[in-house]
């Protein structure tokens, strides 16, 4: 789930070499995905009303659903 997160942010940005995606575990059943970007590119990966992080989020929320599991995802300044 993580290299779909960067694949698409990669996508995304300007600058695919300043992404980087971390994954946390809190516990078995959940864990939570920190986006960076650089600051040039936050309004790419945000979107307009942040619907592009909206979609992000559906996405990563049914993958990981599929599983058993729940992710969320965070946009890092």
């Amino acid at each position: 789930m993580k290299e779909f997160i960067e694949f698409i942010a990669k996508h995304l940005v300007d600058d695919p070499e300043s992404v980087v995606v971390e994954e946390n575990v809190r516990d078995e059943n959940s864990f939570e995905i920190n986006l960076k970007v650089g600051p040039d590119d936050v309004g790419k990966v945000i979107g307009k009303q942040g619907k592009t992080a909206g979609a992000m989020r559906t996405l990563l929320t049914a993958i990981a659903a599929k599983d058993g599991k729940k992710a969320s995802l965070k946009i890092l300044d």
